[in-house]
């Protein structure tokens, strides 16, 4: 494979339009004379020869990439051998002969050897700031025990100084095998009394505390759950050190916030993370204005290399007024940042079992889960969005959940009707079937983790009995409806490799290929919907689909290559498939360590 240097060129004037040339105006007398004489002449010219005397040279290519396999999601052109670059935007597709028409003495032409090019990939649901903090905190995904839990966190004690809060993030009660209760505080108390620990579920819907983090937050038994939350307890009310939804705050509210600098660093190390996965666009879930202006501070420099789709946190009316006055907002700081939807959750997870139910939960009868906002608030924020042009993007995962989200939107668009709103349901993992047309008959969309499903397909039977599967992550029956579903992770709670998403879309099965032949398989994408669903369809679902999500002319040149063939290889190999480079507006913002760079000097 070759590459070569990509200079950062940006052409002047409007985006996507390339200017010309003009020639000097004519001054003086000789020279009107001679310009009149010259459209005489043009007038005694066929209608077909003039034009082919007036037509423009086109543009010169500072990339050209060959002998490839490029799955374009273009209808026009699903499929192309080369492709053409040059400021930033895709000057052709199609076949090699037309994009070596459009090389220059400076273009730098990338032989792939058969490689595999996809558009760039867009997550329809990330929280990016808290995958930078994952990555200094302690990692708990993947552990198998609460003892194993508890040696992490002493791990990253021994060289913490007295008193310092120690966070981390990642742990499952489901995956400690057979017993999938919650854990209570004592060990983790015992092994580090001397620091305030707070340990996030993976879901970022329940938190482990010790007791000196109890103590710092005055959390005793005669505290009162909050609503919209729920403080877990041992006999005689005594919190066992376990928080779920809003009952969190109580605690985590008194971790010193982050520095400025802190956050900078943090969003940086995330960005620097989407790219090594093939990630050139995100849709940032719930954040507040001090994140944002890091953003555009960070974009304003040129230091974010990434497209961010961000939905404002609707929980602070401070910010949430600020922006609605301010008006949608698009492409800020040369296409890096969007402001123009908003995000509220409804209910809480399926795990922790806060996810709003109809009913109440198989394995635990006296729970229906947590609505965490009223309905009202919903329908509200929804009015006042579609007045001011503003998407609303609800986070609803248990059937009633997505019910109340699915009723508040109806009374909103009947009050304040709009043709093209967009509004989203963000996970909609348990929908009663009874409300799944509902989503294509209000075009509100279902944006949906595929991954979510292979994660909770273990213990999802248990939580809602096999009754209420039947809206369970279901594909295909919203799809069927006419809907399009936005793919993402909601990283950090599920990794950031977009391809794992990819995979359990069309196998409804693990990393290891499990269960044979998928959970409830009559629910998969295909393939073409499956790498639409990374692509085209988050970009339509942030109204970017004019710029990204296809590879065509005239579009922003943010492509993947892939060191294998996703649409073609067996669903078992899929995840074998590793990132060669990522561009970004033609640029480069990541390459595999072992990738070639020189230019092609052959051609």
């Amino acid at each position: 494979m070759i590459f070569g240097a990509i200079p950062d060129y940006r052409p002047s004037g409007t985006p996507g339009l390339f200017p010309l040339p003009h020639p000097p105006m004519p001054t003086t007398s000789i020279q009107r004379a001679l310009a009149c004489t010259a459209l005489s002449v043009l007038a005694l010219v066929p209608a077909t020869l003039a034009g082919q005397a007036a037509r423009p040279q086109p543009a010169r290519a500072e990339l050209i990439i060959t002998n490839a396999r490029i799955y374009t999601v273009d209808e026009n052109r699903p499929m192309a051998e080369a492709m053409a670059v040059a400021g930033g935007r895709i000057l052709f597709v199609g076949s090699e002969r037309g994009a070596m028409s459009l090389r220059g003495p400076a273009t730098n032409v990338m032989n792939l050897d058969g490689g595999t090019v996809i558009p760039g990939m867009i997550d329809a649901h990330v929280h990016l700031l808290n995958l930078g903090n994952s990555l200094r905190n302690v990692d708990l995904v993947g552990t198998k025990s609460y003892d194993e839990v508890v040696a992490r966190v002493i791990e990253r004690a021994r060289n913490a100084p007295a008193g310092a809060w120690i966070v981390g993030r990642g742990w499952d009660q489901n995956d400690w095998g057979t017993d999938t209760r919650f854990p209570t505080h004592e060990a983790l108390t015992r092994a580090v009394p001397n620091n305030p620990v707070v340990l996030t579920r993976v879901d970022g819907h329940a938190t482990l505390v010790n007791a000196m983090a109890m103590r710092a937050a005055n959390l005793t038994a005669d505290t009162k759950d909050p609503s919209g939350g729920r403080i877990e307890r041992a006999a005689g009310g005594v919190p066992t050190g376990v928080l779920v939804d809003r009952a969190m705050g109580i605690v985590s509210g008194k971790i010193p916030p982050a520095s400025r600098a802190h956050t900078r660093e943090a969003v940086l190390g995330a960005i620097e993370e989407t790219a090594k996965w093939g990630l050139t666009g995100v849709h940032d879930a719930g954040v507040s204005r001090s994140v944002i202006d890091v953003y555009e501070s960070l974009a304003r420099e040129g230091k974010y290399n990434l497209r961010n789709y961000v939905m404002i946190a609707a929980g602070d009316s401070g910010t949430l007024n600020h922006y609605l006055r301010l008006g949608p907002q698009s492409a800020l700081h040369n296409g890096r940042v969007w402001i123009r939807a908003i995000k509220i959750s409804s209910d809480g997870a399926l795990g922790s079992r806060g996810a709003a139910m109809l009913e109440p939960y198989s394995d635990d009868p006296a729970n229906r889960g947590l609505l965490l906002v009223e309905p009202a608030f919903i329908e509200n924020v929804a009015r006042r969005a579609l007045t001011r042009g503003f998407q609303l993007n609800v986070h609803a995962i248990g059937d009633r959940g997505n019910r109340v989200t699915l009723d508040a939107f109806e009374t909103a668009l009947t009050a304040v009707p709009r043709a093209d709103h967009r509004f989203r349901v963000e996970h909609a993992q348990i929908v009663s079937p009874d409300d799944i047309p509902r989503f294509a008959k209000l075009d509100v969309i279902p944006s949906m983790q595929a991954v979510h499903q292979t994660s909770d397909m273990y213990w999802a039977g248990t939580r809602v009995g096999e009754q209420r599967l039947a809206g369970a992550y279901a594909w295909r029956s919203l799809l069927n409806t006419g809907v399009i579903i936005p793919n993402g992770s909601d990283f950090p709670v599920e990794a950031t490799n977009p391809l794992l998403s990819f995979h359990s879309a069309v196998s409804r099965q693990d990393e290891k290929n499990f269960p044979e032949g998928g959970w409830r398989p009559a629910e998969k994408m295909t393939r073409e919907e499956a790498l639409k669903s990374i692509t085209i369809w988050p970009a339509y679902a942030s109204f970017m689909e004019g710029s990204v999500g296809s590879l065509a002319a005239g579009k922003l040149a943010d492509f993947v290559i892939l060191d294998r063939d996703i649409m073609r290889v067996p669903d078992s190999e899929i995840l074998g498939a590793r990132v060669v480079a990522t561009y970004l507006g033609g640029r480069p913002i990541y390459r595999r360590s072992d990738a070639r760079t020189e230019r092609d000097s052959s051609r």
